[in-house]
């Protein structure tokens, strides 16, 4: 397969190829930090001799990462690592998700999409065509590929995102254009990274499971004197996807870090980040076009060709963090990122709606590609801090931002033979461009040319921003949350450009009837612009709709949060409307037709959630979300008015709890639900509802030292997680085995 894939003959440019990690690798990306990683990794030894000589080295003030979840707590995070959030959980008027490290450990979420697949209010979208093959998560009801954050700035360009370098994932829910900018329509996600900090300390874990996988991460960190102390990440990955036995993801990480204390109240982060991914892409099962849902075949069957299909992706990026204390209760803050992202994939599109083969039991092998690299330049400067005016008190967060991203994006040209199967053949007579729909051979010797698009397609994203926040008490018992963000924002391609400036603004109502609780009101906006999602290498920026002025939502929530049980747990509840009203739709028939805006639908709904500890021995993290959408009105061309959004659940449901039996032993169990998703407006395909089991058992060896066994969808049930419009559904992973040992020093 390698050889193959590897070796092939391209004409014209050549197409980018990355060799197993290798000193080239670590000189691109690793020399000027060696000093850092031989320091974190000598930390073991050194710690131990700094513990034993009785020194100071916790004594110093080092930037730490702003995580308030602790053991006691459970799963319970009290406050966002984001300065916008300038108020504690409990008081702020929006719903916000925290999934914190333990959790992630708990449940052997790995990926960024295993820790989105059972969050309540989220879906999974798949990549096709336009839409690169990553991670696309949707909250409440809209796509938020665009709205993915790390540590607070934006995180461009399509990618696999590995959970080994974090310390949380938050989900903010509803319209959020005002902490976010661009998009942000159901939401958005940050991800909080892991910081040195002021203890020296070494954990990790090895894991083996079944079907075959191999996993391993460490995490080291060390003080190296009284003013600054480093930390690595790291992480390598050969595994198989459960119940896909072609299936296979191979990733290789490391992030180092160091902190400095500057003196002075002044302290500066330096981050890097380097993540390379080797997979074989998968597109699950094509839709039985009779029934309108993915065909009745074994689960295992996999129509793409190992010879052929592959997916690379490679990241890096460096974030420098600099903080200034003016005095107390006030701080200045400074961050800026290089980043550069390359996504280069072919993968089978099983039939791509060629409905006639499947009916005579036959798939077209369709291709779908992209060789894309993005590049992105990013800087943050906020002043944050609390002050009292006439008696009232604010606690405030303020900004500007600046982005600069630049894609450069083509796809290859395969040659698949004839989309009609009975004109070519299924096998050899074929080219093995279509296969028995019933026995798929994904080793199937093919033959055909692949060569590198000549037209490329390179994209300019640009974004200066203002914003500001404040929560004022007004009294003890009544608070007032505020928000605005101004944005001047600029992209242009090939085919066109869009210029765009936009206000947005959130306004909360926070009423305290305990100090522990809160009832609350609140409004917010966002604007999507025409291309939002351009420096994520997807091309949605035609000739006919560059020149549109932004789509614009608004969203309505009136909610309550309770720190219950000592503050041991968290509890909240929200009712919510997200309108679109002005949503584009085309003026002709056909694919890539020109748009125009006039379109309305909207998504409501209810969710409930709990985070935290029952008693001491028993912990909790889960939800429920009722969500109702519709497609009031999508231009005269189409007639789904009254239909459902797309990948939209009725009901979803997630809840993971663990016991501790005895000081020892602790017995984990999460069940999940979703009901049934439509994959297109005109909801002729749908994807049908799931129950999931999920369960673990941890053995506490000794007190640095744990056994953890995961089983993952216990029951084996077989469903799908991405359903794309009328071409595929992708299949979730089935049952596997994980025997993890995580360790601490």
């Amino acid at each position: 397969m390698h050889t193959h894939r590897h070796g092939r003959a391209l004409s014209g440019a050549q197409c980018p190829v990355r060799q197993s990690f290798s000193f080239h690798h670590w000189l691109r990306y690793g020399a000027s930090t060696g000093a850092i990683i031989a320091c974190a990794v000598a930390g073991p030894a050194l710690a131990q001799s700094d513990n034993a000589g009785g020194g100071d080295a916790g004594s110093i003030q080092l930037p730490t990462i702003s995580v308030e979840g602790t053991p006691e707590s459970g799963y319970k995070v009290d406050r966002s690592a984001s300065g916008k959030f300038t108020a504690p959980l409990v008081d702020t008027p929006k719903s916000v998700t925290i999934i914190p490290k333990e959790l992630m450990q708990e449940r052997n979420a790995t990926g960024l999409q295993d820790v989105l697949r059972t969050t309540p209010g989220i879906t999974l979208g798949a990549g096709e065509g336009g839409v690169p093959n990553s991670d696309l998560p949707n909250i409440r009801g809209y796509a938020s590929e665009g709205n993915i954050y790390v540590d607070g700035l934006r995180d461009t360009a399509s990618q696999t995102r590995d959970m080994f370098n974090l310390e949380q994932v938050e989900v903010v829910k509803g319209p959020g254009s005002a902490y976010a900018g661009r998009g942000s329509t159901g939401g958005s996600i940050n991800l909080v990274t892991k910081k040195p900090f002021q203890e020296n300390a070494v954990s990790g874990s090895a894991s083996l499971g079944f079907p075959f996988s191999k996993r391993a991460t460490a995490d080291a960190n060390y003080v190296v004197s009284d003013w600054a102390a480093v930390r690595l990440n790291a992480l390598v990955e050969d595994s198989e996807v459960a119940g896909r036995d072609e299936v296979t993801t191979n990733s290789i990480g490391f992030a180092p870090s160091v902190s400095l204390d500057l003196g002075d109240r002044t302290s500066a982060t330096l981050n890097l980040y380097y993540l390379r991914t080797d997979d074989m892409p998968d597109y699950g099962h094509p839709y039985d076009p009779v029934h309108g849902i993915p065909v009745d075949v074994d689960r295992d069957n996999f129509y793409g060709l190992l010879n052929r299909d592959f997916q690379e992706t490679e990241t890096a990026a460096a974030t420098l963090t600099l903080e200034h204390e003016i005095r107390d209760n006030l701080m200045l803050r400074n961050i800026t990122r290089f980043s550069r992202s390359e996504n280069d994939y072919i993968v089978t599109n099983p039939n791509d709606s060629a409905d006639d083969n499947i009916q005579e039991g036959s798939v077209w092998r369709a291709v779908k590609s992209r060789n894309s690299d993005t590049r992105a330049i990013m800087n943050q400067t906020d002043l944050s801090g609390d002050f009292e005016a006439l008696k009232v008190k604010h606690s405030f967060n303020a900004g500007v931002e600046v982005s600069y991203e630049a894609s450069h994006n083509r796809n290859y040209v395969v040659n698949t033979g004839n989309r009609d199967c009975s004109v070519g053949g299924v096998g050899a007579a074929g080219g093995y461009n279509c296969v028995d729909l019933f026995a798929p051979n994904p080793g199937d010797p093919w033959s055909g040319s692949i060569v590198p698009n000549a037209t490329a397609t390179d994209t300019l994203v640009q974004t200066q921003a203002v914003y500001a926040f404040d929560t004022i008490e007004l009294t003890p018992q009544w608070l007032l949350n505020v928000g605005l963000r101004f944005d001047n924002y600029l992209t242009k391609n090939n085919n066109g450009q869009n210029n765009s400036s936009f206000l947005n603004y959130q306004l909360g109502v926070v009423y305290k009837p305990l100090p522990n609780g809160s009832i609350y009101a609140s409004y917010g906006t966002s604007t999507d612009p025409t291309g939002t999602t351009a420096g994520e290498g997807r091309d949605n920026l035609g000739s006919g709709d560059a020149s549109l002025d932004p789509e614009e939502s608004r969203s309505f929530e009136l909610g309550t949060k309770w720190n219950l049980l000592n503050n041991r747990l968290a509890a909240t509840a929200a009712l919510f409307r997200t309108e679109k009203t002005n949503a584009r739709y085309a003026t002709e028939p056909g694919r890539g037709a020109d748009e125009t805006l006039g379109g309305e639908q909207y998504v409501q709904g209810a969710e409930i959630g709990l985070a935290g500890r029952i008693t001491e021995a028993w912990r909790v993290f889960g939800g429920y979300t009722f969500l109702k959408s519709k497609n009031v009105d999508d231009g005269p061309i189409t007639t789904n008015e009254g239909n459902n959004l797309p990948n939209v659940p009725m009901h979803s449901f997630s809840l993971w709890t663990t016991y501790d039996v005895t000081p020892q032993w602790n017995a984990g169990l999460g069940v999940t639900f979703m009901s049934q998703r439509y994959g297109n407006f005109e909801n002729t395909k749908r994807v049908q509802a799931f129950w999931r089991l999920d369960a673990s058992v941890t053995y506490d060896v000794t007190k640095d030292v744990a056994l953890r066994l995961n089983a993952n969808n216990l029951l084996d049930t077989t469903y799908y997680d991405k359903p794309y419009t009328t071409h595929f559904a992708t299949v979730a992973p089935g049952r596997s085995f994980v025997l993890t040992t995580d360790f601490k020093f």
